[in-house]
C-alpha cells in the first residue's frame, strides 16, 4: 500500500523541477512517484498493489484541534497539479487508489490493512484476508501499524533507498512497540502536525516513560508513583499532571483510524491486472516520460505472467539486498503480500 501523498512530496523535492511535459506542467514529483512504484515491485514482489491519498478538505483531527497541521505551508501549485496527474496515471494502469473526505491518507492505509490481514474478532467475515502488508511511506506515522503481518517500507536518502520497519527494528530504534508508538507522540507531541504534547516531554524522556509504564494511560494513573522516584521524577510527574489534556488531545490526533468506510477488493487489487499497456502509452502522451515506459516494456507482461524477470524493471542504481524474489514455499505459501 503506497502513501500517494508521502512519496509525491518526497519526490517533489528530490528531484529537479525542470522535468515537465510538453505543455509545460511539472512531471518531477509523478517521475519519483513511478520510480517508486517500480522499486516497490523489483523489491517487494507484490501480489497486490493499492495507493492511497489526502483529500484537500478538513478532516476530524481539524475539528478536534482548528489548529492542527497550521503551520504547514500550502501545497506548492505544481504539486498539488501533480496529484491529479498520477490520479490520472494510476486510472491508466488501472491501480486503485482511494481518498476519502474528513480522512487522511494515513487512516485510509489503515482501515485497508486492518482489513487486508484479518480481525479476529470480526468471525472471519469480508475483514478477513489474511496477506502481508507493506506500507511505503515517509511518514513515521504508520510505525504504528507495524505488526507481524505490517511492515513498513521509507524511502531514504531521497528516492535511492529505502528501509523496512518490522516489530523488532522499532522497538530496536525507538525503544517502544509499534502500539506503544502513538502514546510517545502523544507526550511529544508533534511540531509537523502543530500539535504541543506535554510541555517539557521531549523524545527521549517521553520514549523512556511509555517504555517504562506500557503506555500513557497506566502512566497517568501512576503519577504518585512517579513523583516519589526523586527530584526529577517529581518534576515530570508535575509537568505531565498540568499536561494531561495536551497528552489526551495529542493521542487522538496521532491515532490512525482503522474504521474510514472502504472496502478493499482484492481481485481489483492484483497486479497481474495492472493495465501496463495503457499506463506506458499515458506515460508517453501525457507526461512524455520516456525511460520508465521502456523499462516497463521490457519487463510488464512476464510480470503480469509471473515471470522472474521482474526485476529488470527497476533501475541498477535501486537495486538492494531486499530485492531477492520472494517465494511461497514451506509454512507461509499460503501468505500473500499487498
Amino acid at each position: 500500500m503506497i502513501d500517494g501523498h508521502a512519496v509525491l512530496h518526497r519526490a517533489y523535492h528530490a528531484l529537479p523541477p525542470t522535468l515537465t511535459n510538453k505543455r509545460g506542467e511539472a512531471t518531477n514529483a509523478v517521475y519519483g512517484f513511478s520510480t517508486m512504484l517500480l522499486r516497490v515491485l523489483s523489491d517487494l514482489k507484490p501480489d497486490f498493489l493499492a495507493v492511497a491519498f489526502d483529500v484537500p478538505a478538513p478532516t476530524f483531527r481539524q475539528q478536534a484541534y482548528t489548529a492542527y497541521q497550521g503551520r504547514r505551508p500550502e501545497m506548492e501549485s505544481s504539486l498539488k497539479d501533480q496529484v491529479g496527474l498520477t490520479h490520472e496515471m494510476l486510472s491508466a494502469l488501472q491501480v486503485p487508489f482511494f481518498e476519502v473526505a474528513g480522512f487522511e491518507a494515513d487512516d485510509c492505509i489503515g482501515t485497508l490493512a486492518k482489513q487486508a490481514v484479518g480481525n479476529q474478532e470480526n468471525g472471519g467475515n469480508r475483514g478477513n484476508m489474511g496477506v502481508e502488508v507493506f506500507i511505503v511511506t515517509g511518514d513515521r506515522d504508520m510505525l504504528q501499524l507495524v505488526s507481524d503481518k505490517v511492515k513498513v517500507y521509507v524511502p531514504v536518502k531521497g528516492l535511492s533507498e529505502a528501509k523496512t520497519y518490522d516489530v523488532q527494528m522499532v522497538e530496536s530504534e525507538f525503544g517502544v512497540t509499534p502500539s506503544q508508538w502513538v502514546d510517545v507522540k502523544a507526550l511529544k507531541g508533534d511540531a509537523s502536525d502543530n500539535y504541543p504534547g506535554v510541555s517539557g516531554i521531549g523524545p527521549k524522556t517521553a520514549g523512556e516513560l511509555i517504555a517504562r509504564f506500557g503506555s500513557l494511560e497506566e502512566l497517568y494513573g501512576r503519577l504518585g508513583e512517579l513523583g516519589k522516584s526523586g527530584k526529577s521524577g517529581e518534576m515530570t510527574a508535575k509537568k505531565l499532571a498540568s499536561g494531561a489534556e495536551a497528552a489526551g488531545l495529542g493521542k487522538k490526533l496521532a491515532a490512525i483510524v482503522t474504521d474510514v468506510p472502504i472496502h478493499l477488493d482484492l481481485e481489483a487489487a492484483r497486479v497481474s491486472r495492472v493495465d501496463w499497456q495503457g499506463g506506458v502509452r499515458y506515460m508517453r502522451e501525457s507526461l512524455g516520460f520516456k525511460s520508465i515506459p521502456e523499462r516497463i516494456e521490457k519487463s510488464y507482461i512476464s510480470y503480469s505472467s509471473n515471470e522472474s524477470n521482474v526485476s529488470d524493471i527497476s533501475d541498477e542504481s535501486h537495486k538492494s539486498d531486499t530485492g531477492k524474489k520472494r517465494t511461497k514455499d514451506g509454512p507461509d505459501e499460503q501468505m500473500k503480500l499487498i
